[in-house]
C-alpha cells in the first residue's frame, strides 16, 4: 500500500488538483493513461470546453459526468502511416481508424496521393494506386469524389466534407511528377524546366496546409503492369530541389521510404540543405540482414549529434500481406520476376511460370545476400496458405509453404509455382515478411529516434 500510495502522489502531483471548480465534464474512476509512457492510474479528469483542465481526485462536480469505472482513458492516437486519400473523400470517419481510436490520421505517405490531378490522369493515378497499395480499383472508380484537381483544392473537398479525424496531408511526388510529366513520370528524368514546376506546385501545397514533402525510391513500389512508381525515376537534383522547397518554406517534414539505392547519409545531407525533419520508412528487421536496421539507426544517431533532425518509422508486430500468384506484390520485387510481370495474357504467364531458366533465376537472386526488404528464403516458413481454389486441396490450408516443400521435397519457390499452375492461381497466402522476430522488435520500439507506426 506504502508503495502504491507514493505512485499515486507522483503521478497526481504533476497534474492541477482542484476542489471547488465546476466543470463541464468529469471522467471519474478512469484508468488514466496519460502517454508519457508511465504506468497508468485510477483516478479522475476534469473537462472545460475542449481542454482538459484536471487530472487526479477531488475536482469537484461536472455538469455531466461520465462513470468510467473498468475503462481507459487515453489520449488519441496519432497514426503516422496511411493512405485514406482516396478513401476520405467518401468516408469522413476514415474506417476503420477512428474506431481504434485514431484521432489524427497522417495521409499522402511514400508520396502517393491523389492530388494533384488532371482528369486525363485520374485512371493512371488510381491504376497505380490499385496495384501498389492494394487497393480495389471498382471501389475507387465508384468512390472518389473528384471535386479538385489542385493540392489546395483537394484540402477544400476535405474540409467541405467534414473529416472526423484530424487529417494531416503529405504533398507527393509521384503526382508532382504525373502532373507534370503526364504518361512519361514514370519513364524518365525531369527536365530542368519541369523539376521547377514541381517545385512551385509544392510550394503552393505547402502554403495551402501541407505538412510536407513524401517519396518513395523503394523498389517494391510498381504501379500496373510492374512500372515504377513515378517517384522512382528522380534523379539527384530533382531530389534536392523538391526537398529544398521545404527550407523555402520554412517549414514541413520530409518523408521518404526507403529503398537500397537511397542512404542514410544521403538523407542527413538533405536535411542540412533544408533544415527539416525528415521521417524514414520502413524500417524493419529484415531476416536477410537482421543488423542492417540497427545499423542504419546508428547513422541516424550519428546524424543527429551533427544537429539533423532524423526518425526512423518502425512497426511494433509483422510486416504483412495477403496476396496470390496471380498477383505476387511481394515477388515483384525480383528483377528476374520481370518477365512474369510483362507477359502477355494468361496463357504467356502460365508458360513463363513453369520455365525452368525462369525459376532458377528466381531462386538465385533469392539467395543474394545484402539486398534489404526482400522476398527470400527466409520467408516460406512465415508464408500459409489461407484459401485454396480445388476443395481437394484443402489439407494445405493452414501450413506453411516452407514445411510443404520439404514435405514434398521440392525447392519452395517449385512448391509454389507448381502449386499455383494445378488450379491455384487464385489461392490465397499470408505471408509475414519483416519483424518477426519479437526480441530485435522490441529493441526498435525503444530507440529513442524510433516513430511507431
Amino acid at each position: 500500500m506504502g508503495l502504491e500510495s507514493s505512485a499515486r502522489k507522483v503521478f497526481y502531483s504533476r497534474f492541477q488538483i482542484r476542489t471547488a471548480a465546476m466543470h463541464d465534464l468529469i471522467f471519474r474512476n478512469a484508468q488514466i493513461i496519460d502517454g508519457s509512457g508511465n504506468a497508468g492510474q485510477q483516478g479522475d479528469l476534469a473537462v472545460d470546453g475542449d481542454r482538459i483542465m484536471a487530472l487526479g481526485l477531488g475536482l469537484g462536480q461536472g455538469r455531466e459526468e461520465i462513470d468510467a469505472d473498468g475503462l481507459a482513458l487515453a489520449p488519441g492516437i496519432i497514426d503516422l502511416h496511411t493512405h485514406y486519400d482516396a478513401q476520405l473523400t467518401w468516408d469522413a470517419f476514415a474506417t476503420p481508424s477512428t474506431g481504434l481510436g485514431v484521432t489524427t490520421t497522417l495521409i499522402g505517405n511514400c508520396g502517393f496521393t491523389i492530388a494533384p490531378c488532371r482528369p486525363k490522369h485520374r485512371e493512371l493515378t488510381l491504376r497505380n494506386l490499385t496495384h501498389v497499395e492494394g487497393m480495389s480499383l471498382d471501389a475507387l472508380m465508384t468512390g472518389i469524389d473528384w471535386d479538385f484537381e489542385s493540392y489546395p483544392e483537394y484540402l477544400d473537398c476535405l474540409e467541405r466534407k467534414g473529416v472526423v479525424p484530424n487529417v494531416a496531408s503529405y504533398c507527393g511526388h509521384s503526382s508532382l511528377r504525373t502532373w507534370v510529366l503526364g504518361e512519361e513520370a514514370s519513364d524518365r528524368a525531369a527536365t530542368p524546366d519541369e523539376v521547377a514546376q514541381m517545385k512551385s506546385i509544392l510550394l503552393e501545397a505547402l502554403n495551402a496546409g501541407a505538412v510536407g514533402f513524401a517519396t518513395s525510391t523503394l523498389e517494391q513500389h510498381n504501379g500496373e503492369n510492374g512500372i515504377p512508381m513515378p517517384s522512382r525515376l528522380a534523379d539527384e537534383h530533382e531530389m534536392l530541389e523538391l526537398t529544398g522547397a521545404l527550407g523555402e518554406a520554412g517549414r514541413g517534414v520530409f518523408m521518404l521510404t526507403k529503398g537500397m539505392t537511397t542512404s542514410i547519409p544521403f538523407l542527413e545531407r538533405i536535411s542540412a540543405n533544408n533544415n527539416r525533419p525528415v521521417m524514414i520508412a520502413a524500417m524493419f528487421v529484415d531476416p536477410n540482414d537482421p543488423e542492417r536496421v540497427f545499423r542504419e539507426f546508428g547513422e541516424i544517431e550519428d546524424a543527429r549529434t551533427r544537429g539533423r533532425e532524423l526518425w526512423g518509422q518502425v512497426g511494433c508486430f509483422p510486416l504483412g500481406m495477403e496476396f496470390t500468384i496471380r498477383h505476387p506484390y511481394p515477388l515483384e520485387a525480383f528483377l528476374a520476376w520481370r518477365p512474369a510481370i510483362e507477359a502477355v495474357g494468361e496463357s504467356d504467364y502460365v508458360r513463363i511460370l513453369a520455365d525452368a531458366s525462369f525459376r532458377e533465376s528466381i531462386k538465385a537472386e533469392a539467395r543474394t545476400k545484402g539486398v534489404p526488404n526482400r522476398f527470400s528464403y527466409h520467408q516460406f516458413d512465415h508464408l500459409t496458405v489461407m484459401t485454396v481454389v480445388d476443395p481437394g486441396h484443402q489439407d494445405r490450408v493452414g501450413k506453411t509453404v516452407g514445411q510443404l516443400a520439404l514435405d514434398s521435397g521440392k525447392d519452395p519457390f517449385d512448391w509454389l509455382l507448381d502449386f499455383a499452375l494445378d488450379g491455384e492461381m487464385d489461392a490465397m497466402f499470408d505471408c509475414k515478411l519483416f519483424n518477426t522476430e519479437e526480441d530485435r522488435v522490441k529493441t526498435l520500439l525503444q530507440h529513442p529516434n524510433a516513430a511507431v507506426t
